[in-house]
């Protein structure tokens, strides 16, 4: 995959050369990709004068910097023992036999995407899962499919 060299360029515009711009720089991507290609991380670190290195490990390191493709809607459930308590895995076998596919997978349309993630921090209102930025709380089998219903339609 080719970089996106013009969203790149702008992103280092907005957020300027600077090691502390790396983190932006690499949000601003996975906004508007739901993923950072190799190609990009080799771009941002030439743009930033960092090295490919750097780069790799700083979007490696964090759960919710994509270095894979990911569906249009990624939903992240939260894994803690507290929403695994209030029936966390009845909303993972909901969400995997709606949308025929298991954790850590992407549907063959690239639609959705489901992962475990850590504390998404709504454990006081578990289980809880994050659709992109969308949080969903209290969840029971009955709402999951309710709010996947919907997310079908977009």
């Amino acid at each position: 995959m080719v970089a996106n060299n013009n969203l790149i360029k702008e992103l280092v515009e907005k957020y300027g050369t600077d090691r502390t711009s790396l983190m932006p720089i690499l949000q601003g991507v996975v906004l508007q990709n739901n993923y950072i290609s190799d190609s990009d991380m080799t771009e941002i670190a030439k743009e930033l004068d960092l090295s490919a290195a750097q780069v790799f490990g700083t979007a490696t390191f964090y759960s919710f910097l994509d270095t894979i493709p990911r569906g249009r809607f990624v939903i992240r459930i939260c894994k803690t023992i507290t929403c695994d308590m209030h029936g966390k895995k009845l909303i993972i076998q909901a969400l995997e036999n709606m949308l025929k596919i298991k954790v850590g997978e992407t549907t063959q349309d690239k639609r959705f995407t489901l992962l475990e993630t850590n504390c998404l921090g709504w454990c006081h209102q578990g289980p809880s899962m994050l659709i992109n930025n969308e949080v969903y709380s209290d969840l029971t089998v009955d709402k999951v499919h309710d709010i996947i219903a919907d997310y079908m339609h977009k």
